[in-house]
């Protein structure tokens, strides 16, 4: 059965709930002040009942296994324990968290409905009603705020990738056929947590980003997150929130206080209750790979959280962008990395960091603290090294290539090599896109060159000419293969970019380290 779009919003009297179900609105929201980077107190791993070896034996276990992991942070009892970062990764740079962006749109709808802009109950549709169909299903008339973070709207499958093709992501939405009943049926849905997000910028008049800072990103000292947007400007909610690993940590330890920061509620206890327990189960699979009680997976979905093993609860996005709350030891684990094996990482967690926590602090252990801190301070991810001179470098040192058609629109490239460098710089019909490279060494510099950097999702790609941050290294694999790794340290992902030099030409092919748009293999003769 279907309504007639101007008939049912006439019914449903146009507009949402203004009550908030919780009763509470925080204090001098507007005075919040910024809290200038305030980091978490530090400590050691014993004074706070954590065990270094076990923090050792993770981090061997997770090189074994080849995860790539970025950073990690552990916070006990609201104290770091242990952090590292993999060089080039920082501590002072953002990283892209793909779905863990989740968790902070969902804490933005809690924020509305203790402030009374409206309630989980309310209905979708009277917050678009511009953006109808012209006629409305009962499924769509019935769905819910809740449902749309609990990912239960009644979609058979995710629409995501056919919303974002569109200008209007909610129209597209709504467009999308819900043959169940909203709130019976889990599929992941991105989108669905994109109307979350457009939903809090109808009722506020601002992104959410811009939402949250006041509320959320001051109090706790976190500076300069980002977020993508839609065509139409709003933060694309279920991707596209960049943020510094410790604000992850922050992030976590504010639920594990229940909403509590320092001396004020900033998030009510009950909303933190209501958005971290579970809401609906994920369909088990008929043949499972493990044991569905060891399938961090299949714990069950809160409110754009997942539920975990152990008693914990997470935020994560893909590639390994973890923040994982554990109540049952007053602990916070943080990880970004480009994992292929999200689970693996987990189950290092449960093996190594949960048997090394104790309830008591533990005696110093002065040798296994030194192994451990001489570890974090060098950790790296390896440069690729086979011979760092040719002379076909000599040869094509300062010559130019002319590049043939293709999608990227450009039209040549030329080398400049040095003992510990070179500069390639591919020429569009309007810039030049330099590159410095270090030889068999990492250079930081930046680039707009179409194409880069890799991203799993089109939808809130930033606008052409913007440009990205990462470090390249470039090495021989033979006499005529030049070949660079870039990476965009700010993302959790690299190019490998091959040189192919014969005679008087070159052949130019990209690999993502992950599956995005394959791009084309430049094909360039020299010039002159």
């Amino acid at each position: 059965m279907t309504t007639n779009r101007r008939t049912f919003l006439k019914q449903l009297g146009g507009g949402a709930a203004s009550v908030g179900f919780f009763g509470f609105i925080p204090s001098s929201i507007a005075a919040a002040r910024p809290a200038g980077g305030r980091k978490l107190p530090r400590s050691t791993p014993e004074a706070e009942g954590v065990a270094s070896t076990g923090i050792l034996a993770f981090l061997d276990a997770m090189a074994a296994a080849k995860h790539e992991l970025h950073s990690f942070m552990i916070v006990r009892h609201g104290r770091v324990v242990a952090e590292g970062w993999w060089s080039p990764y920082a501590p002072q740079f953002n990283h892209t968290m793909y779905s863990m962006s989740k968790s902070f749109t969902s804490t933005a709808v809690g924020f509305a409905v203790a402030e009374g802009r409206l309630t989980v109950d309310d209905k979708v549709v009277s917050f678009f009603p511009k953006d109808l169909p012209d006629k409305v299903s009962d499924n769509l008339a019935a769905l819910r705020v809740k449902d749309l973070l609990s990912m239960a709207v009644g979609h058979e499958k995710d629409p995501t990738f056919e919303v974002v093709k569109h200008d209007n992501w909610a129209k597209a939405f709504f467009d999308w056929p819900i043959p169940h009943a909203p709130g019976t049926k889990f599929v992941y849905n991105s989108a669905a947590t994109y109307m979350c997000s457009a939903i809090v910028q109808r009722l506020t008049g601002q992104r959410i980003i811009a939402y949250l800072k006041p509320r959320l990103f001051d109090p706790l000292g976190i500076e300069g997150p980002t977020w993508e947007v839609c065509p139409r400007g709003i933060c694309t909610g279920g991707w596209g929130l960049s943020i510094q690993t410790e604000g992850l940590a922050k992030f976590g330890q504010l639920y594990l206080q229940k909403g509590r920061w320092k001396d004020r509620q900033l998030l009510p206890a009950k909303w933190v209750e209501e958005a971290t327990t579970f809401k609906i189960q994920q369909p088990l699979p008929a043949k499972p790979a493990r044991p569905n009680a060891q399938n961090d997976w299949l714990q069950g979905y809160c409110y754009q959280f997942w539920r975990a093993q152990h008693n914990a609860y997470r935020g994560d996005g893909a590639f390994g962008q973890f923040t994982i709350v554990m109540p049952d030891q007053d602990a916070v684990v943080v990880m970004t990395s480009e994992s292929k094996n999200m689970q693996s990482q987990l189950d290092f967690v449960w093996e190594h960091l949960l048997p090394a926590m104790r309830e008591k602090p533990l005696p110093a252990d002065p040798q296994a603290q030194a192994r451990l801190q001489k570890t974090l301070s060098s950790l790296a991810l390896t440069i690729p090294k086979n011979q760092p001179s040719s002379t076909t470098a000599t040869r094509v040192s300062g010559k130019s290539f002319k590049i043939a058609t293709n999608d990227l629109g450009l039209q040549s490239v030329s080398f400049g090599f040095r003992k510990d460098g070179c500069v390639v710089t591919f020429k569009d019909a309007r810039t030049s896109h330099p590159i410095a490279c270090g030889i068999e060494r990492w250079q930081r510099g930046e680039t707009a060159l179409p194409g880069t950097p890799p991203r799993l999702i089109s939808g809130g790609m930033p606008k052409p000419g913007t440009k990205h941050k990462l470090v390249a290294s470039g090495t021989w694999k033979d006499e005529n293969a030049f070949e660079m790794t870039w990476r965009y340290y700010e993302t959790p992902h690299r190019d490998t970019v091959t040189c192919r030099f014969d005679g008087d030409k070159v052949a130019i092919e990209f690999t993502a380290s992950i599956g995005s748009k394959k791009r084309p293999i430049l094909q360039g003769k020299l010039l002159g």
